[in-house]
């Protein structure tokens, strides 16, 4: 079993900042790509933020030039950091990552629990 645990979710105002981490934890062989999501009430899952096992990076075009995301391997995490964050950020972030699970390999995708992540004054 493999699972995701994230923190540092909560209140911030706008133009501050956040990290998000995610951990991974359980039988795992490696770890490929990594990735943010969000979501809003009302509104479908975004990815907002992806990074493969050789560190290339994507990014939401939402958040371009504000979140970074990145990754320590020997930790089996993954951060995103998000600053200059505006109100429209407001969503519940969940972290995603596909794992191959130690043997008997197994490809899995797992989710984190999600973060609330509140931008507001």
């Amino acid at each position: 079993q493999v699972q995701l645990v994230e923190s540092g979710g909560g209140l911030v105002q706008p133009g501050g900042s956040l990290r998000l981490s995610c951990a991974a934890s359980g039988s795992i062989f490696s770890i490929n790509a990594m990735g943010w999501y969000r979501q809003a009430p009302g509104k479908q899952r975004e990815l907002v933020a992806a990074i493969s096992s050789g560190g290339s990076t994507n990014y939401a075009d939402s958040v371009k030039g504000r979140f970074t995301i990145s990754r320590d391997n020997a930790k089996n995490t993954v951060y995103l950091q998000s600053n200059s964050l505006k109100p429209e950020d407001t969503a519940v972030y969940y972290c995603n990552a596909k794992v191959a699970t130690s043997p008997p390999i197994r490809q899995l995708e797992v989710w984190g629990q999600g973060s609330l992540v509140t931008v507001s004054s």
